[in-house]
Parts: structure tokens; sequence; C-alpha cells
């Protein structure tokens, strides 16, 4: 079907962000950090699968990952930056936690019965210098939208600025993002003008997902008036 993948991306992108949403609106500020571990393990397993879109080869997870940003963004803008970076500290424990935990796992020897050693080594036997590109990636680009997001808070402080804000920190923290994953996990494995086109098109998706998630955080801020705002 033509257009499938691009419309299968689309859909994506609104089922992510609708889940956010659905999470703090039943669980509050915690749906929203137990999110952030969800989405973090996720999307360093969806990031193995390549695709076409827009007669581009991406990788998914962009989109899941890019939740976390959303995440955050909602913290900060009705909790405050403690309670974000708290987020960011918490995704940064279970991605941690997730690796060590299935490094073990696949060191076990499997029974001749078994049917998913192979699998699990494709999934979780990633490289080490992928894993320390990603960590990195992580801790850096989600401290700095925090911080980002604070001191643009201060300039555009306006709640119709909010889009403002969210935009600004999210597109400079996902930029920092690709160029840290990048260059540590992929640099020398291509010729430098594959490795461009890869941190071009990695940042080009991350991009668009960042500019959709701006609804979604007036919308998390309206459902805390609605709902939160009396937890405090």
């Amino acid at each position: 079907m033509l257009f499938k993948n691009e419309l299968l991306w689309l859909v994506l992108i609104f089922v992510n962000f609708g889940i956010v949403l659905l999470a703090y609106r039943f669980f509050g500020k915690l749906g929203l950090y137990a999110w952030i571990g969800i989405a973090i393990i996720l999307a360093n397993i969806q990031v193995l699968k390549t695709v076409e879109l827009f007669n581009l080869v991406a990788t998914l997870g962009n989109i899941i990952y890019g939740t976390t940003f959303l995440t955050t963004d909602i913290l900060s803008e009705v909790y405050g930056k403690a309670a974000a970076r708290k987020a960011v500290l918490m995704g940064f424990f279970f991605m941690i936690g997730a690796t060590a935990v299935m490094w073990i796992c696949l060191q076990f020897i499997p029974d001749a019965s078994d049917f998913a050693q192979s699998s699990l080594v494709t999934i979780f036997g990633i490289m080490p210098r992928i894993v320390l590109g990603s960590l990195t990636a992580y801790i850096v680009s989600q401290l700095h939208d925090v911080w980002a997001f604070a001191f643009w808070k201060r300039i555009f402080s306006k709640p119709h600025q909010l889009w403002i804000r969210n935009n600004l920190s999210t597109m400079a923290s996902q930029l920092i993002d690709s160029v840290i994953f990048c260059t540590i996990a992929l640099l020398g494995l291509f010729e430098i003008n594959v490795w461009l086109q890869i941190l071009l098109t990695t940042y080009l998706f991350k991009l668009i997902v960042a500019i959709c998630d701006t609804p979604f955080v007036y919308i998390a801020r309206r459902m805390y008036f609605k709902y939160y705002e009396h937890m405090k």
C-alpha cells in the first residue's frame, strides 16, 4: 500500500502522545514518571528496526523517545524543574537497570528446547558503544531540556507562550541528543557523508515529532488545572 509506513508513522505519533495524556489523566504525576521508564526501554528496542519513510531510511524509536521530552516538558510546566529533573534521573536509572538485567539473562546457557535466545541476543546484545552513546545522549539532552525549558519560561512566561518555550527547549535538546548518539555510537562505522546523512535524517524526524507534541503540552496543562491543582 502506497504511503503505508508514513500513515502508520503519523498514527504512531498520536497514539504515543495520547498514551502520555492518558497516563497523566488516570495516574497523575506518577503516570508520567512511569511512562519515562517504559518509553526509554521501548525506544532502545524499537531503534533496531529500520523502515523507509518519505523515501529515506529511518529507524523507529524516535517517536516514543520524543515522548520523554514531552513528559519532562509537562512536568516542568506544571510541577517545576525539580520534578522534571527527577523524571530524567529515573529514566536513566531504568535504562541502566534494564540493560544490566538483560545482559545477565543472556549469559544463561539456553536449553535445547529454547527458541528465543538468538532473538534476545539481537535485541538486547547491543554493542557497548551503542549503549554508551544512548546513555550519554539521554542524560545530557534530557537535563539540557529541563534547564532550557526553565530558562525560556523566565523569558516567555505567558500561558499562551508555552509553545515557544516547549519548542525552543525540545528542538535544541533533540539536536544535542542526535549529535551525541551518532558521534559515540556510529562515527567511524560509516563513511563521513553517510554518517552525516544519518545524523541529519535522525534529527529531522525528531524535529517533526517535537513540533507535533506542542498541542499535547497545552492539553496536559489544562488537565492539571482541572484535575490536579488542588492536590498541591
